[in-house]
């Protein structure tokens, strides 16, 4: 017997939850099983009585929660309350359980390209005007292959046969420039085909061709900052400091411009921007610090940018705070370590001695002589500076120009110069400043695995992943940032 309906208990735990990207390569997703109420005729008399069994519920986050904990620095995810309530709840946990580095300051990274793809969309809607008359021209070309036919003879006439009209997706962003850019090669195109097509009603004035031309100046700014932040072969945490001065620099000069449509466009989009990014960026500029190429120089120079002098000292002196109080904790850990490799030694030795036949001669040769004295001496060996002392006076690193700079690379070859600040910084830059990387990881899934092809087991599914990935290593193949950014922005476009 069936209930018209059921009054299930609240849900403790996140029901279908995302996946959520952790620095240190880690990804975790929850699970959840309900066993629904099951009506049980303990009465023939009585009717609708029910019976609730025991629920069961199964996680694959707690069952591993103890080996994740210890590795988490950060966890990237997008600009959504359910996440913020979850990762709040999250660091909470860690936090009792002291296993976060600063009290979790680190722990909660908003991915930047979703907050990029908020600000534009605010903007977007004050040129809906402009973006609309652009977009009805092309959809009344591509609705006829007689139209578009002849739209193609005009544009080789003029020799652009090499470029193609696109069409804008309402829910991205960069394709709404991609469409302004395009047809505003098209501008002699345009005009061109309307005298011969008198059904072409629209043809855009010297007028509308500056506004799309104004426009697309402002948006390739935000554009470029998309590839630069989805970018996968390499780390983007230290670079989007950068960028952020950039947008900012370019916000204030537009605010300022002489077109009404411009301002109104970018008022917005600053507000949106002093909303995200109004408050210092913790793990951004610490970031930005352990690229070799910016250090503290950077910092101050984007801080006096983007802040006021007061509050850009006074957030200086933060970040610096915060870094040194992380490299404190692994240099820490790391005399931790030599202690119990120095005792396990020490433990080998003594009963390799005891085993060992007794010497005819039982004085102490010199290298144990040395040995001994580094011990009894080991305070006044210790260096007068620090590693992060050491690498913050040095001067800027200016990489060759012919070859494409990586920081971890840097990093990885000077292992042995900065021992512990080496550690800081593969955890630091390895952490995604975006979601991008994971969310292209399951698109490519779904290109596997077709209507066609939907019975595959996971180890053949996996196998073609792999094989696909290495064969582009092999010979160098990369994929093109534009596809890149059109499948990772679906999600992150707003419906």
């Amino acid at each position: 017997m069936e209930s018209d309906s059921h009054e299930l208990e609240p849900i403790e735990e996140y029901e279908n939850e995302d996946s959520l990207e952790i620095s240190h390569g880690a990804t975790v997703e929850a699970t959840i099983e309900l066993v629904q109420d099951t009506a049980i005729d303990e009465d023939p008399n009585e009717k609708n009585v029910y019976k609730r069994k025991p629920r069961r519920k199964t996680s694959t986050v707690w069952n591993h929660f103890e080996q994740v904990e210890s590795k988490v620095c950060s966890i990237t995810v997008d600009n959504a309350k359910a996440n913020d309530v979850a990762l709040r709840h999250l660091r909470d946990v860690f936090n009792m359980r002291k296993s976060l580095v600063v009290g979790g300051k680190l722990f909660h990274v908003r991915c930047c390209a979703h907050i990029t793809n908020l600000m534009v969309q605010d903007g977007l809607g004050e040129i809906g005007d402009i973006v609309d008359c652009v977009r009805d021209k092309i959809k009344f070309l591509i609705a006829s292959e007689g139209r578009l036919k002849q739209f193609t003879e005009t544009a080789k006439n003029l020799h652009l046969s090499s470029k193609k009209l696109f069409l804008v997706v309402p829910t991205r962003w960069n394709s709404t420039y991609l469409m302004l850019s395009a047809a505003y090669e098209f501008k002699d195109v345009f005009s061109m085909y309307g005298y011969n097509d008198h059904q072409f009603s629209w043809v855009p004035s010297h007028e509308d061709w500056d506004k799309v031309k104004s426009v697309c100046e402002l948006l390739g700014v935000f554009n470029r900052v998309t590839k630069i932040v989805s970018g996968s072969d390499y780390p983007t945490s230290n670079l989007f400091l950068l960028e952020i001065w950039r947008m900012k620099e370019v916000l204030i000069k537009k605010c300022d411009d002489e077109n009404d449509y411009i301002k109104s466009m970018t008022h917005r989009m600053k507000a949106k921007f002093d909303k995200y990014w109004g408050e210092c960026k913790l793990l951004m500029a610490i970031a930005a610090i352990l690229d070799p190429r910016f250090k503290l120089v950077f910092i101050r120079f984007c801080f006096l940018k983007i802040y006021q002098e007061d509050e850009a000292t006074k957030n200086i002196e933060y970040v610096q705070s915060i870094l040194k109080e992380i490299y404190d904790v692994y240099l820490h850990e790391h005399n931790l370590n030599l202690m119990e490799q120095d005792l396990a030694s020490q433990v080998q030795e003594s009963s390799s001695s005891n085993h060992s036949v007794c010497a005819v001669d039982d004085e102490e040769g010199g290298v144990e002589i040395w040995k001994s004295f580094l011990k009894s001496a080991e305070i006044v060996l210790q260096p007068v500076k620090s590693e992060l002392e050491i690498y913050l006076e040095e001067g800027l690193y200016i990489p060759n120009k012919s070859i494409e700079f990586n920081a971890l690379d840097w990093w990885k070859a000077n292992t042995l110069k900065y021992n512990v600040l080496f550690k800081v910084a593969k955890d630091i830059l390895s952490t995604p400043i975006t979601t991008v990387t994971s969310e292209s990881t399951f698109s490519a899934g779904g290109r596997v695995i077709d209507p066609h092809r939907a019975s595959l087991s996971t180890e053949t599914v996996q196998k073609l992943l792999l094989g696909a990935d290495w064969v582009k290593s092999m010979y160098g193949l990369k994929k093109k940032c534009e596809l890149n950014c059109i499948q990772i922005l679906d999600s992150l476009a707003i419906a």
